[in-house]
């Protein structure tokens, strides 16, 4: 009876070996929830570097998922007003001092935003890592106070997408570490790394996020979140290009 309940004992405390790792499905859709959840507003700064400049944009940017985003720019005072608007599989660009709204073809999709890092697709969150791609769990780091898990990510056949693959690296928690993009020729083109965890609107968040060229290490893009709001109702004529245009 004593070694049954040794037995017992041991596997109570060790859980992750009784309930082995989670899937690999769960974990994408686990960060996807910590990051955005199912609706968010928050403030942030972008700082772009490349070999011979670099600028910091404030934004605020709302996101109602999975159908919409709006970005807009507080400053600089040059680009202060700029918005990008999503719909559905739908974008949209402000510029206030044409007065001219844009709408961005999906051929565009992966064009750099305001010359950053990021793609169009990056900010306004188009495509879905869930929906889009077929997860598999390819190693388990259980070497930390928290395990770390490796997803390597394909497409689906009807995916608009064109990475060949993504990689992420995952907590157990649900908090990512890093994300690697990788092109037709398996190559990888740029990663992704979160740090800076904090607490935000109550739960454990990355709050710096940095966006590296694989072929140009001197130009990236880093996002440190301000601060951020979750799960909040949202009006949905905030989506709109009306107040894209005015956002009184």
């Amino acid at each position: 009876m004593r070694v049954w309940i040794s037995v017992l004992l041991l596997f109570a405390a060790s859980g992750r070996l009784v309930a082995g790792p989670p899937s690999a499905v769960s974990l994408i859709e686990g960060m996807e929830q910590t990051l955005w959840s199912d609706s968010n507003h928050g403030r942030f700064t972008m700082w772009i570097e490349s070999e011979y400049w670099t600028r910091t944009l404030e934004l605020e940017a709302w996101m109602n998922r999975p159908e919409h985003t709006l970005i807009r720019i507080h400053a600089p005072k040059k680009e202060a007003g700029i918005g990008s608007l999503r719909i559905g599989d739908a974008m949209w660009n402000y510029l206030p001092k044409v007065d001219r709204t844009i709408k961005i073809p999906p051929s565009m999709m992966l064009q750099p935003w305001m010359g950053s890092n990021f793609s169009n697709d990056d900010l306004v969150r188009e495509s879905s890592f869930v929906e889009d791609y077929t997860h598999e769990l390819v190693e388990t780091d259980d070497s930390g106070e928290v395990a770390v898990y490796r997803v390597v990510s394909t497409p689906r056949p009807d995916a608009p997408v064109v990475w060949s693959r993504l990689e992420f690296t995952v907590r157990e928690d649900s908090i990512p570490v890093s994300l690697a993009y990788y092109d037709e020729r398996d190559q990888i083109v740029k990663r992704m790394t979160y740090d800076q965890i904090e607490t935000m609107d109550g739960r454990r968040i990355p709050t710096r996020w940095t966006m590296v060229d694989a072929d140009n290490p001197e130009s990236r893009t880093v996002i440190t979140i301000e601060s951020i709001e979750f799960d909040l109702p949202i009006d949905e004529d905030l989506f709109s290009l009306r107040r894209l245009r005015n956002p009184q």
